[in-house]
């Protein structure tokens, strides 16, 4: 069921917009709604992740990133000598 709202925004955002929706043949409002829906979505995508994968999550190691550690480490040290 759709309902109205009523939004304020600048204006050179909503003319900005209403070029974006034209060029790309949807409504303004189709445009938000499906802007919103992408928001919301995101995060129940983000709420489902079990436990045990939030557990699992940054145990294995990952060599470039300690090269990267090392690689800021030393400039630090030759920043700051």
């Amino acid at each position: 069921m759709d309902k109205k709202l009523t939004l304020s925004l600048n204006e050179n955002v909503i003319e900005q917009a209403k070029m974006y929706a034209r060029a790309n043949d949807i409504s303004l409002s189709k445009l938000i709604e499906m802007y919103l829906a992408s928001l919301t979505r995101k995060k129940k995508v983000a709420n489902d992740i079990t436990p045990l994968v939030k557990s699992l999550s940054g145990i294995i190691d990952d060599p470039k990133e300690a090269e990267d550690k090392n690689a800021y480490t030393n400039y630090l040290i030759e920043k700051y000598k």
